[in-house]
């Protein structure tokens, strides 16, 4: 989280750029631009939450000499159990250690640059019994004590998970365009510790090789066309005797063309198409003498396409549109998991003989932005044949080891995802501010008739914020946030209705000089006044199992530069 610039969301043509399986958009985290040329600079930020004693820092170094590029970051989390307004849940702990860096080339001819990271975190899994007086216990019925659930050293079980990624990401200039290249390898180990906190009761071991090419067309006529390929090996290995996924080969190929047009900087139209084809082979696995999962081959391939429209009218009001199609593959999860999946208390099973998911979609909408106030309208509609998902048919229950759980299994139906978000701001003064935004979706099962599950609850978030001017300091806030959620009971028949909560946060920040050194400073509190509440979503529902209480962090943040 700490080495992200920014964050964008892409819908309609642009997003088939990015992959097919993006039937809602694409989420694009960006990463910083490297420093200006002669500059060496850097950022120290440190923050602590008093929840679950979260204490988190980062440090950056990077520089730039004559175009040679260089950038180091390391980031340490750790936390222990969090805490409800009905006690502190056992085992909810983590700790994160981040290592990344960057080298590379800024010229003329355009940039080259080395990406490499390490990641490993370490998450507790809250599988623990509750006495009668609702107290925790281990499993020879001897109540955790308090020092014990605010121990930073997790308790089994507990996941590790490791992620390796070298990426070698260029923008050359050749001709009158520029092809931009990713090729990547990543290894993602997962593993989880039952019995002991060396030996994995499961791990696999998913290594991943990628590549992505992208050539931009000089423009003409007005069209800025760009076409592309791209796609990834992927093969995953179990290390361990307990089975959740079988050992599989995946291959995936795409290839695709964008184009974009303006009209007297007002009007623009973009389009673009894409044929994905996957490739997946499960491998047979047995445990004991039985089987476990049965071989298979599976091979998807489709053709999506989309179009996107915006019209800005005056420097006041827009309008923006987009129609298409999109196409997502099953995953391996969903074709051929066979197993308690740790952490959901839920026994999974896939289907080899699921369908890819196939949606026609579309969302528009319409924004204002004045001199005293800016809104924001938009709806959005998607229908998706074979949608694929997981529920409980008739209570079904497997017992492993004595232990009972709820067996889901992956499914599809048709179905249709549809619903708006809207927000409205105020700033009647300079210094003050008023921000309202509300969102809900809404999922309809077309073939039974009932509500999708999963589907999150409405929400609707108002803030008000005042930025004075105060002598000596900058870029000073106030701000209380009020978060309604609703009452969700549009749910599916294995569902619980969850009611609706209401949050109040509030969180303050400045910048100060210390000798020439900017150095900002936040304070923040969210769930102000403890709530007891528990999210429509969350895996721990079913468990009675509350979401986070009262947490107020404090943030450093130092930025230097040299030249």
């Amino acid at each position: 989280q700490f080495g992200a610039q920014r964050v964008e969301v892409l819908r309609g043509a642009a997003s088939l750029l990015y992959g097919s399986d993006a039937l809602g958009g694409v989420i694009n985290i960006l990463d910083p631009l490297p420093a200006a040329d002669g500059q060496v600079k850097g950022e120290l930020l440190t923050n602590y939450a008093s929840n679950n004693g979260l204490s988190g820092s980062s440090v950056m170094l990077e520089g730039n000499a004559d175009g040679f590029i260089w950038r180091g970051r390391g980031s340490y989390k750790n936390a222990f159990s969090y805490n409800t307004p009905e006690g502190r849940i056992a085992n909810t702990g983590f700790n994160e250690l981040n290592i990344s860096g960057q080298l590379g080339l800024n010229k003329e001819w355009g940039y080259t640059h080395l990406d490499f990271s390490s990641f490993k975190s370490e998450l507790g899994l809250p599988d623990f019994e509750r006495n009668a007086a609702g107290q925790f216990i281990d499993e020879d019925g001897n109540v955790l004590s308090s020092s014990q659930l605010k121990d930073r050293q997790l308790l089994l079980p507990f996941q590790d998970v490791r992620h390796y990624k070298l990426a070698l990401n260029s923008n050359i200039l050749i001709g009158t365009g520029r092809l931009r290249s990713n090729f990547a390898y990543q290894d993602n180990q997962r593993r989880e510790l039952e019995e002991s906190p060396s030996e994995p009761s499961l791990f696999f071991d998913l290594k991943t090789y990628s590549y992505d090419l992208k050539y931009y067309f000089q423009e003409k006529w007005g069209w800025e066309p760009v076409i592309g390929i791209a796609g990834s090996f992927q093969e995953n290995v179990n290390k361990a005797e307990e089975l959740l996924i079988p050992d599989y080969k995946s291959n995936d190929f795409g290839v695709f063309g964008y184009g974009k047009k303006t009209w007297r900087n007002v009007t623009t139209l973009s389009i673009g198409a894409r044929f994905d084809r996957r490739n997946i082979t499960g491998d047979q696995m047995l445990e004991g003498t039985e089987e476990k999962f049965n071989a298979f081959t599976n091979t998807f391939s489709n053709i999506s396409g989309a179009l996107g429209f915006t019209q800005e009218f005056n420097d006041q009001w827009s309008f923006k549109a987009n129609l298409g199609s999109a196409f997502r593959a099953p995953n391996i999860a969903e074709l051929n998991s066979n197993g308690i999946h740790e952490g959901t208390f839920r026994y999974e099973i896939g289907n080899t003989a699921l369908d890819p998911e196939k949606s026609i979609y579309g969302d528009m909408a319409v924004e204002f932005a004045g001199e005293k106030a800016s809104a924001t309208i938009g709806v959005f509609n998607n229908y998706i044949n074979h949608y694929i998902y997981y529920r409980q048919f008739n209570n079904e229950v497997i017992a492993v080891e004595g232990e009972e759980f709820p067996v889901f299994r992956y499914t599809q139906d048709n179905a249709n995802l549809y619903g708006a978000e809207a927000g409205l701001t105020l700033h009647p003064l300079e210094v003050l501010h008023f921000e309202n935004t509300f969102s809900f979706t809404r999922g309809k099962n077309r073939t039974t008739h009932q509500a999708l599950p999963f589907i999150p609850a409405a929400a609707l978030r108002n803030e008000i914020r005042i930025e004075p001017d105060i002598a000596g300091l900058n870029e000073t806030y106030f701000s209380v946030e009020l978060d309604n959620v609703f009452r969700q009971n549009d749910i599916d028949v294995f569902e619980t209705v969850t009611g609706g909560y209401t949050l109040v946060n509030a969180a303050i920040g400045t910048t100060f000089m210390l000798n020439k050194q900017p150095i900002r400073v936040n304070i923040a509190a969210s769930n102000l006044f403890d709530k007891a509440y528990v999210s429509h979503l969350s895996r721990l529902k079913y468990e009675g199992i509350l979401n986070q209480g009262r947490n107020v962090s404090v943030g450093i943040y130092v930025p230097f530069i040299f030249n």
